[in-house]
């Protein structure tokens, strides 16, 4: 029986083996196949995932070189508006439709650049709010010697103080509070004593305020 089964497989040996090395074959072209459809997947998973961050990384570079910014007072459209970093407040203006017929140009600085979170309040012809100097402009002087120009922190109402870049409402009433349970400010350096207002915010609102 064994002398048959010898005698079968030396008669067929080469079907046998070419019927071996077609399966190992096959079998090494499936475990190619599936490999290669594994690292395209990953490809894709490695694509997609740095889509999503680069995109992310767009919107919080655009986040951070906007600027958002109140817009009060006499313009056509006043409310929250985001502006590019550098903007002023000419820009403001023309973001919320320009100015009033009662609007006062000259309530507002319009050369003067915009800080986050500022407040851009512009004044009627009837409030005759005083008019805002450039930081780079010198304070000009009366034949009394009076600073003229400025924000007087001691007699300025809160639509006043509101002029001033970087003082919003709430800042706007913490320094009538402070003035109306402290007294009089001595000195602009007193503004320190106001809360929320530091050492950098005063030196920024320092050119527009006075205590004369």
């Amino acid at each position: 029986m064994l002398e048959k089964w010898i005698e079968v497989l030396r008669d067929y040996k080469w079907f046998i083996v070419a019927g071996v090395g077609l399966s190992v074959i096959l079998a090494i072209v499936f475990v190619l196949g599936q490999t290669g459809q594994t690292e395209e997947a990953t490809s894709l998973t490695d694509l997609a995932t740095s889509s999503e961050q680069a995109v992310e990384r767009s919107m919080d570079s655009q986040l951070m070189e906007n600027l958002v910014v109140d817009i009060k007072g006499a313009v056509k459209k006043p409310g929250i508006y985001h502006l590019p970093a550098g903007s002023r407040i000419h820009d403001a203006v023309e973001a919320a439709g320009g100015l009033t017929e009662a609007a006062d140009s000259k309530s507002v600085n319009l050369a003067q650049k915009l800080s986050d979170e500022g407040v851009v309040y512009v004044a009627t012809k009837e409030e005759a709010v005083s008019i805002i100097p450039s930081v780079s402009s010198a304070p000009a002087s009366g034949d009394k010697g009076e600073t003229i120009g400025l924000v007087n922190v001691n007699t300025a109402t809160e639509v006043e103080l509101q002029t001033i870049s970087g003082i919003g409402a709430k800042r706007a009433a913490d320094i009538i509070a402070y003035r109306e349970s402290k007294g009089r400010f001595q000195s602009v350096d007193d503004l320190k004593n106001v809360p929320g207002i530091g050492s950098k915010s005063l030196e920024n609102i320092r050119p527009y305020v006075t205590v004369d």
